[in-house]
């Protein structure tokens, strides 16, 4: 069997650019957005799509398709977030009881527990 030559392993170069901008749709609004922005001007990398659901649901009161906060809430004061990962709305949650000494709700989807100060 004869051996593959160097010109076996190289990648041809594309004909036309490759866009792998990621994109945001909000059927509520009837919309979708790409994330040039986010990426190009603003730098954001791997966080475009969270800061732009962030951005999103700051300017219209709710955030983009498929995407679920984490909401907390405090059982004795007033005190509530939205985050868009767990491990930020727990450790605000920890955080919250640690220092009111208050129980904290933490919601997402169809699940709830509850963060007691230690």
């Amino acid at each position: 069997m004869p051996s593959p030559s160097d010109d076996d392993f190289q990648t041809p170069p594309p004909t036309a650019p490759i866009d792998d901008t990621p994109t945001v749709s909000c059927s509520r609004c009837g919309n979708e957005w790409d994330l040039a922005y986010e990426l190009d001007e603003l730098k954001l990398g791997n966080q475009s799509v969270e800061q732009f659901a962030l951005d999103h649901h700051r300017h219209t009161g709710h955030f983009p398709d498929d995407v679920s906060p984490w909401v907390t809430n405090c059982r004795q004061c007033p005190a509530t977030d939205q985050f868009l990962s767990e491990g930020a709305a727990r450790r605000w949650a920890r955080t919250h009881a640690r220092h009111t000494r208050h129980d904290v709700a933490v919601d997402h989807a169809d699940e709830q527990s509850v963060v007691t100060p230690e």
